[in-house]
């Protein structure tokens, strides 16, 4: 919805700012919202991968180089996020197994994690975020 690879310099004319990849760099941040399904409608059998991957290159540039490529839903950026449960509820699974379920208004923290969403509800859950770019130390 609204990001930019670089600090923002005030005043703005209100244009969008560039940000050409759905992760900022480490400059850069962005703010949206996202919708995940219930997983009961991504069954594997009902997807053609082709497909899926075409149109997250051209929807969400950058986030398939994110995921792990056992199609576990793992994935970790060099981010902050500030994530907020707007409608539906989520299960959050982290990479030490932890699996915590967030409900409307819940927020989370993350701190370069690696995750997971998971929604096993049969109603979309609607999630605000706010990604901040960061370096992670290696």
């Amino acid at each position: 919805m609204w990001g930019s690879d670089a600090p923002p310099a005030l005043p703005t004319d209100g244009g969008p700012p560039e940000h050409p990849s759905y992760f900022p760099p480490a400059t850069g941040f962005r703010f949206g919202f996202f919708t995940l399904p219930p997983d009961t409608v991504r069954t594997s059998e009902q997807l053609d991968p082709a497909a899926v991957l075409a149109e997250m290159a051209t929807k969400l540039p950058g986030m398939a180089e994110t995921m792990e490529p056992d199609g576990s839903g793992m994935h970790t950026t060099d981010t902050v996020d500030f994530d907020v449960v707007v409608s539906g509820e989520v299960w959050l699974e982290l990479d030490d197994g932890a699996k915590v379920l967030l409900k409307p208004g819940d927020c989370v923290v993350q701190n370069g994690t690696r995750h997971a969403w998971r929604n096993r509800s049969a109603v979309p859950c609607v999630i605000a975020v706010c990604l901040l770019g960061a370096k992670r130390a290696r």
